[in-house]
C-alpha cells in the first residue's frame, strides 16, 4: 500500500532477506524503478537489472559528480523551506495508512522545540528500537541527534531491547507506554522471586520514593528528613535497580505515542527516574507539548512547546497551530481540508487546558463509547488503569450501544507464565494459559480493583482474554504496540458476542 500510495520509484533494502520480500511482490509494483541493496552478504553472484547495490550507486554518483560538479548544490539551492522533505505514514489505527507531508520547516521547528526538552548533549548515548518510519522514533533518533551530535545505538531486535538498554545505559530514553509497562512487569516478577528481606527492602525503598515523588513531580524539593531517607534507600536498593534496568545514567526518560498510566509515571519517579510525558502526532512532526522537570503535572501532557498554540474546539477537541503542523496528506486534499481548518490542526483528541496552560487529554473523539443508556464513556482512562497491572499488556473497552461495558484483555505472557509456574498451574501453550481458571481469576481480580475507581456505569461487567500472542507484524497491533481498536473488535467478534448473550443484556 505504501509503495503504491507514495509513488516511490526507489526502494532501499538492507540485505538479502529484505530483497526477497521485494522480489516476491515486484510484479505488483510497476512504478518501482530500482531496488537498492545495502549489504552484499549472500548476494555476491546475484545479478538482476532492477537491483542495484549501494557501492554501485555510490560509483554512479561519483561519475555524475565528475561530469557536473555543481549539480548537487543546484538541487540544494532549489529546495524551499515549505517543500515536502519526507512522507511519514500514519499507523493506520482506523484505516489504511496516510502519508503525512512533513516539510523542511516542520523538521527544523520540531528540532527547536524538542531539543530543550530532551536536553541532548554532544556525545550522549541513546537507544533506538522503534521503526524509523514512526514519527516518534524519527524525531528522537534522527532529527534531534543530528542537531545535538548524540550517538545512536540501534537495538539488535525487538526481543533484545531490554538487554540492549542495560548494555547502552543511555543518557535519555524515549519509549512507548508498552515498553515502560513491560519493564515494571519484569521488576515485579524479579521481586516475587527475591528473598523475603529483599522484597521487604524493595517495598520500603519504593514507598519512600513515592513519598518523595509527591514533592519532586511538582517541582518542589522534598523535606530534608525525607530526602535523607531516600538517599539511604537509593544507595541500598534503588541505584542498583536503575542499573539493572539500564537507566542508571539517564538524566530523564520520556513516554510518548500513547497515554500512560499516572500510577506508572509515579512508580518511575519513586525509583529515582525522572519520567515525563509528552504529546504529538504524525501531523505535527512528532511534538506539540511536553512536561518539563520544573513544569510537570502528572496526568497531563504538559505545556505547548515553542511556537505551538492550543485551543479547545467543539466537543472538547484539541486544536493546535504552529510551525510543526504538517503540509497535509499526500494526494488526499479532502482529508487535508478536514484536518487543517482555518490554520488549526484538528487533532481528533478530546481534552482541556487548565488555568496554567497544561494540556489534559481525555481520549480520542472517535473512541468515545455511547452506551444504550446514553452515557458517554472515554475508554482510555479505564484501559490505562488496567495496564498498570504487571499481568496486563493491553485492553480494549467494549460497550457502544450496549447496556453495560465489557473488555477484551491481552495478558503479559512473561508475568502470567511466572504467576502460573509459582502456583503450579498446568498449561501447555499460550492458549491453555489464557484458559486456566486461576489466570482468569487473576485478571478478574485486577479488573475488580480498577472498577473500584470508577462509577457504576463506567465499570466493566465481563471480560475475555485474547488467547493468541500478538506481535507488531499482526494486523491488530501498530508498530508502537498499540491495539488497533476497530481491527481487534472485528477480529474477536465471537468473544464479544459471548459477553453479550441475550440473558446478559437484560442485566441491570
Amino acid at each position: 500500500h505504501v509503495l503504491h500510495d507514495s509513488g516511490s520509484r526507489f526502494l532501499i533494502a538492507e540485505n538479502d532477506e529484505q530483497l526477497d520480500k521485494f522480489l516476491e511482490i515486484r510484479d505488483r509494483t510497476p512504478g518501482l524503478c530500482r531496488c537498492i541493496v545495502i549489504d552484499r552478504d549472500g548476494l555476491l553472484d546475484f545479478r538482476d537489472k532492477q537491483v542495484l547495490f549501494l557501492d554501485e550507486l555510490c560509483e554512479a554518483g561519483r561519475r555524475l559528480h565528475q561530469e557536473d560538479p555543481k549539480r548537487f548544490q543546484r538541487e540544494v539551492e532549489a529546495t524551499r523551506p515549505d517543500d515536502t522533505a519526507i512522507l511519514i505514514y500514519t499507523s493506520g489505527t482506523t484505516g489504511l495508512p496516510k502519508g503525512a507531508m512533513i516539510s523542511h520547516r516542520n523538521i527544523l521547528a520540531c528540532i527547536a522545540a524538542a531539543r530543550p526538552i530532551l536536553s541532548t548533549r554532544e556525545g550522549d548515548d541513546q537507544l533506538c528500537f522503534l521503526p524509523l518510519g514512526h514519527v516518534l522514533e524519527r524525531m528522537v533518533s534522527v532529527f534531534v541527534p543530528i542537531a545535538g551530535k548524540s550517538v545512536i545505538n540501534f537495538a539488535e531486535s525487538q526481543e533484545t531491547v531490554f538487554d540492549n538498554l542495560r548494555e547502552v545505559s543511555p543518557a535519555y530514553f524515549v519509549a512507548v507506554p508498552r515498553v515502560w509497562e513491560k519493564i515494571h512487569s519484569r521488576i515485579t516478577i524479579l521481586a516475587s522471586d527475591a528473598t523475603a528481606p529483599g522484597r521487604w527492602a524493595l517495598r520500603r525503598a519504593v514507598a519512600c520514593g513515592e513519598a518523595r515523588a509527591e514533592f519532586r513531580m511538582k517541582g518542589c524539593p522534598a523535606p530534608a528528613l525525607l530526602e535523607m531517607r531516600f538517599r539511604f534507600w537509593d544507595w541500598l536498593v534503588l541505584a542498583n535497580l536503575r542499573r539493572m534496568i539500564g537507566l542508571d545514567r539517564a538524566r530523564q526518560i520520556l513516554s510518548g505515542a500513547a497515554p500512560v498510566s499516572p500510577d506508572l509515571l509515579r512508580w518511575y519517579w519513586a525509583i529515582g527516574a525522572v519520567m515525563l510525558e509528552g504529546y504529538g502526532l504524525t501531523e505535527s512532526a512528532g511534538i506539540l507539548s511536553a512536561n518539563r522537570p520544573g513544569q510537570n503535572r502528572t496526568g497531563s501532557v504538559g505545556m505547548a512547546v515553542e511556537g505551538v498554540t492550543f485551543s479547545i474546539g467543539a466537543d472538547q477537541e484539541i486544536l493546535a497551530r504552529g510551525p510543526v503542523v504538517f503540509r497535509g496528506y499526500w494526494k488526499r486534499p479532502e482529508e487535508t481540508a478536514g484536518t487543517i481548518r482555518d490554520g488549526w490542526l484538528h487533532t481528533g483528541d478530546a481534552g482541556r487546558l487548565d488555568e496554567d496552560g497544561f494540556l489534559w487529554i481525555t481520549g480520542r473523539l472517535k473512541d468515545v463509547l455511547i452506551t444504550a443508556g446514553g452515557k458517554n464513556i472515554a475508554p482510555g482512562e479505564w484501559e490505562n488503569q488496567l495496564k498498570f497491572s504487571p499481568y496486563v499488556a493491553d485492553a480494549v473497552l467494549i460497550g457502544e450501544g450496549r447496556k453495560f461495558l465489557t473488555a477484551l484483555v491481552m495478558i503479559d505472557q512473561e508475568a502470567v507464565e511466572q504467576f502460573a509456574l509459582d502456583r503450579r498451574v498446568a498449561f501447555a501453550d499460550f492458549l491453555s494459559l489464557c484458559r486456566a481458571p486461576p489466570v482468569l481469576d487473576l485478571v478478574r481480580g485486577e479488573i475488580d480493583t480498577v472498577n473500584e475507581r470508577f462509577s457504576r456505569a463506567e465499570q466493566v461487567k465481563d471480560f475475555r482474554l485474547i488467547d493468541r500472542l500478538l506481535t507488531p507484524e499482526d494486523e491488530e497491533l501498530t508498530p508502537t504496540m498499540k491495539l488497533r481498536r476497530s481491527v481487534v473488535e472485528r477480529a474477536h467478534r465471537t468473544l464479544i458476542d459471548q459477553m453479550y448473550r441475550p440473558e446478559r443484556e437484560n442485566e441491570p
